[in-house]
């Protein structure tokens, strides 16, 4: 199946059974804007859930916030969000469409990458297990050619952004012969930069006294209130500050689902530290970041580090987990070494003091500070995308087998944990059903379904990614026994009512994830 069909099914199945709606459908939808359905709301929550206990929890120094989405304005002028928060952007003259000129680069880069690539794994399958890939991509011809062509493009464009030389990105565009993705045309602008943050107004009056801004990430709020939570949380350094909440940014939109929307919810921890110790904790919260990833089994091999060509104005280091997605490796997660630029430039504009007392050294200094982002919209779709899947399922003897549609969502972040499934409506069975339901739901999100065959009804809930169905029998009502069906191996156990609660607990534990990561 190609990468972008997928994404297609996957946009399909996620409105067909109730993960993610288009926002304001009734009346055409709005671009880039989606709702979370019931289901959808369910998987974001326990994502959210993975993320806030491994943060918080997990580490006795970290602790929560949730700030305000508006900020005093002067908060974005001190991060530099005024001034420097901009996106090069390039139009093409004859689709009218607008794109970022970095982007339209990486683009071109990732379909050289794509070609060693397939060079590579027609390697593989050809010598087996005597494929050497380091030797390979180290003397192939095909693979050195592509590879040099990723190299030029990448410095070029490397020092255009760095010295802001717009003119140099839009030669490297033409130079590469980048076409328009709709119009296929090469009729481009002069690249500009566009300010990504929205304006509103505060209370009643208008004009420029009442602008205030949306604010277009969650850090800043962390920031302004390192103090309040470092007195009355009596937290040493090294401590952080964990957040969840929605962002906006006033960006280009490709069409790629949830990945990139303007209305966006983060996942964002900042953890501070002494001066001199930043790139010791920047290496902690890489390997940390990554193994929360893999615990979740979606594969280490579609993960990767990207390491940034063009450093952030705050920043001494920074790097992004990327993830195949079904548009490619795309950023999943950042991690930045954001030095004390953030708590100087607020000390700067404020006028207040935001620094940190030793008692051991007896100093006071402004405290580095080490970031991990992830957009939960993201990771979101990382989990629905490598999750979906079709197979066909053997027949019983002399019948032809059926396709299913399937989500293997890891159990402890699936929507629905369990479904109870009487195997008809008579004979009691409804009545005992319920009575496991009433066992259970205290515990854990359910389904309770007694419509059509039991086979259809094994087939919504795999859709769905119920990780464990619950069918009650005849047989339930002299032994007080069930049958509990694995959604991936499809096999199937009898097992007492009595310890239906602690099997599945053990099943879906979270406790069970945040061990492995």
């Amino acid at each position: 199946m190609q990468q972008e069909d997928k994404l297609k099914l996957v946009i399909s199945h996620a409105k067909e059974y109730g993960f993610v709606f288009p926002s304001s459908e009734i009346y055409d939808g709005l671009s880039a804007a989606y709702d979370y359905g019931q289901l959808g709301v369910e998987l974001k929550n326990n994502i959210k859930n993975y993320w806030w206990t491994a943060m918080t929890r997990m580490h006795q120094n970290i602790v929560g916030l949730d700030s305000s989405i508006f900020m005093h304005p002067t908060t974005w002028k001190a991060s530099g969000h005024v001034d420097a928060f901009n996106d090069p952007l390039i139009d093409n003259k004859d689709s009218k469409k607008r794109y970022r000129a970095d982007v339209l680069l990486e683009d071109y880069m990732a379909k050289s990458e794509a070609k060693i690539q397939k060079e590579i794994d027609k390697a593989k399958n050809k010598f087996g297990e005597a494929f050497n890939e380091e030797q390979f991509r180290a003397t192939n011809p095909n693979v050195l050619r592509s590879q040099a062509k990723i190299d030029d493009v990448q410095a070029k464009m490397k020092a255009a952004l760095e010295s802001s030389d717009l003119i140099a990105l839009k030669n490297l565009i033409d130079e590469c012969e980048i076409a328009c993705p709709e119009s296929g045309s090469r009729n481009w602008t002069e690249v500009r930069q566009f300010n990504l943050m929205f304006k509103t107004e505060l209370g009643a009056v208008s004009g420029d006294a009442g602008i205030i801004y949306l604010r277009p990430e969650t850090a800043q709020g962390i920031f302004v209130n390192f103090l309040n939570v470092q007195k009355t949380g009596r937290m040493k350094l090294p401590f952080g500050i964990a957040q969840i909440g929605k962002a906006f940014r006033n960006e280009i939109i490709a069409r790629q689902f949830i990945f990139r929307m303007r209305e966006f919810e983060q996942m964002e921890m900042q953890f501070f530290c002494k001066p001199g110790t930043e790139m010791e904790w920047y290496n902690y919260w890489k390997n940390a970041r990554i193994a929360w990833h893999n615990a979740l089994g979606m594969g280490e091999e579609n993960y990767k580090f990207h390491d940034h060509l063009k450093l952030a104005h705050y920043a001494n280091a920074a790097c992004d987990i990327e993830f195949n997605f079904p548009m490619g490796f795309k950023e999943l997660e950042g991690i930045h070494s954001r030095t004390d630029f953030d708590l100087s430039k607020h000390e700067e504009f404020s006028g207040k003091k935001l620094r940190y007392f030793d008692p051991e050294t007896n100093e006071s200094f402004v405290p580095y500070v080490v970031e991990t982002s992830i957009g939960l919209d993201r990771m979101f779709l990382a989990v629905l995308s490598n999750a979906y899947r079709t197979e066909m399922v053997p027949g019983k003897e002399g019948e032809e087998g059926a396709e299913r549609t399937v989500l293997s969502i890891h159990p402890a972040l699936a929507p629905v944990k369990v479904a109870i499934l009487p195997l008809v409506k008579k004979d009691g069975l409804p009545e005992k059903a319920k009575e496991i339901v009433d066992l259970l739901k205290y515990d854990f999100n359910l389904q309770y379904d007694d419509k059509d065959a039991v086979g259809r009804r094994y087939r919504r809930q795999d859709a769905i990614g119920t990780p464990y169905c619950i069918t009650v029998d005849n047989e339930t009502l002299e032994d007080n026994t069930v049958t509990i069906r694995d959604r991936d191996t499809m096999l199937q156990e009898r097992v007492a009512i009595d310890a239906l609660h602690g099997m599945i607990a053990q099943k879906v534990s979270l406790s069970r994830l945040l061990n492995q990561g």
